[in-house]
C-alpha cells in the first residue's frame, strides 16, 4: 500500500489480537542513505505520563485503517535502541530538510513523504514553499541529502539535456538516411 505519511499521523496503533490502542502514531525515522523507513514513533499516554516510543518497521505485522504490532513488548524509547543512536544524531533528515537543485535552484522544504508500507520504503518527496505545495519528486531524483538540504536532480537541465540528445539523434538519423540517398 503505497501511504503518505502526514496521513498516518494519529492513526492507532495495536498489538495484533488485540483492541486496546497502546498509542498512535507521531513520527518516523528514516534513513537518508538508504531511503529506509528504520520505524515509527508512537505517542503513549499511560500511567508513567506521555512519551514518544519506538517501534521498528519490521515489527508491524500488518498496516491499514489501524497499524498491528507483533507485540506491546517491541514499543521502547528510542534512547535504548543501541543500533539507532547514530541514526538519531544525524543532522540529515528528510522530513523538514530543504530541497534544492543541483544547480541551486530552492525548491522548497519537504514536508511529506509518499512511501510503500510493504517494503517500508519512500517513493516521492512533497516539497512545500510557505503556502504552495510544490511539485512531487521521485527518490530517484534525488543525488545527495546533507545536513544543509536534499539536493535533486535540475529538471530544466534535465529536459535541456534530452532535447539536445534527441536533436542530436534526429541529426545523425537525417545524416544516415542522406548517406542511403546518396548510395543510391
Amino acid at each position: 500500500m503505497h501511504v503518505r505519511f502526514s496521513t498516518c499521523i494519529g492513526t492507532p496503533v495495536l498489538e495484533e489480537g488485540g483492541d486496546n490502542a497502546l498509542g498512535v502514531l507521531s513520527g518516523i525515522l528514516i534513513h537518508p542513505d538508504t531511503g529506509k523507513i528504520e520505524g515509527f514513533l508512537v505517542h503513549v499516554q499511560g500511567m508513567s505520563g506521555k512519551g514518544d516510543l519506538f517501534c521498528s518497521s519490521s515489527d508491524i505485522v500488518r498496516w491499514g485503517t489501524r497499524v498491528y504490532l507483533r507485540s506491546a513488548s517491541v514499543l521502547a524509547p528510542p534512547e535504548d535502541r543501541i543500533r539507532l543512536q547514530t541514526l538519531l544524531q544525524d543532522p540529515r533528515t528528510v522530513l523538514g530538510q530543504r530541497i534544492r537543485t543541483e544547480t541551486g535552484t530552492r525548491l522548497g522544504r519537504c514536508k511529506d513523504i509518499q512511501f510503500n508500507t510493504d517494503v517500508m520504503h519512500i517513493e516521492w518527496l512533497f516539497p512545500r514553499k510557505i503556502f504552495r505545495w510544490g511539485i512531487a519528486l521521485p527518490v530517484s531524483d534525488i543525488l545527495e541529502i546533507t545536513p544543509a538540504a536534499i539536493v535533486v536532480n535540475d529538471p530544466i537541465a534535465k529536459a535541456r539535456i534530452s532535447n539536445k540528445q534527441k536533436e542530436a539523434v534526429g541529426a545523425s538519423v537525417s545524416e544516415m538516411e542522406a548517406g542511403v540517398a546518396l548510395r543510391k
